[in-house]
């Protein structure tokens, strides 16, 4: 269920009033895409190594089954949503910082020695939609010394957010549907639950259900989204990565403004 909040009312709906005669933002849910079940991401190596004295480079080498990467998802051409021409791929999320998209099992990054991280994969259909039965994502979480020494720590018993989509510049038609879609790690969103609040351009929208959603009727130019974990009470999540926001940009042409 998604429920659209103003300053004074809340409704079950999935758009709120915006002033003037623009159009209504509203996200509905995006239904019947591929299941891929037993499809599984594991990290299967971690290499750490030090560069120079500050900075320590980590490759991830991943496993995946029953998922083909760089395959286009069946339905990508009728999505209607921004679709990448180099198919299924995995998104590599550090730090809740904006995905780096991975079309090959591996993938090497830098951070800085003495310094603690997390890195969210999981597997994702062509038009970045994730899969999100519980073995199609992992969670990493580690430590680096001022050797390079890599130590992986015990993941958080509480709830975790980690921000996919929408991600970066959208043009013309990619402006219709905007996909939305984060990954919930340690919890289960439920109407007496956990829940996600997005607020995008301003307008909140209450989320009890972890399923993609489309954005859509926003205006061109810059859109802000922000996502909050909440409790049952409705009160912020305390904890590591539970609130996450971005700017992405929309244009019906070039140049992008």
């Amino acid at each position: 269920m998604l429920t659209a909040c103003n300053e004074t009312t809340e409704k079950d709906t999935t758009t709120n009033t915006t002033a003037g005669d623009q159009a209504a933002i509203t996200i509905t849910p995006v239904g019947n895409s591929p299941e891929f079940n037993g499809a599984t991401l594991t990290v299967e190596e971690i290499k750490s190594e030090l560069k120079g004295s500050d900075s320590v480079t980590i490759t991830l080498n991943y496993g995946v089954q029953n998922y083909e990467l760089k395959s286009q998802t069946a339905d990508a051409a009728g999505k209607g949503c921004n679709n990448s021409k180099d198919g299924q791929h995995i998104h590599f999320i550090l730090d809740n910082q904006p995905y780096t998209a991975l079309y090959e099992p591996t993938h090497t990054f830098t951070i800085p020695v003495n310094s603690t991280h997390y890195v969210m994969s999981f597997l994702s259909r062509s038009y970045h939609e994730s899969l999100k039965n519980k073995e199609a994502g992992v969670l990493l979480h580690f430590s680096v010394d001022e050797k390079g020494k890599l130590t992986k720590l015990a993941n958080p018993s509480g709830p975790m957010i980690f921000y996919s989509r929408p991600k970066g510049d959208y043009l013309g038609e990619d402006t219709r549907k905007v996909l939305l879609d984060f990954y919930v790690y340690g919890t289960q969103l439920a109407p007496d639950g956990h829940k996600v609040k997005a607020v995008i351009n301003g307008t909140d929208f209450v989320i009890d259900q972890w399923q993609p959603y489309f954005i859509e009727q926003a205006p061109m130019g810059e859109m802000s989204v922000e996502l909050v974990l909440q409790d049952s009470n409705g009160n912020v999540v305390q904890g590591d990565h539970t609130q996450v926001s971005r700017k992405v940009q929309l244009a019906e042409s070039e140049p992008m403004k």
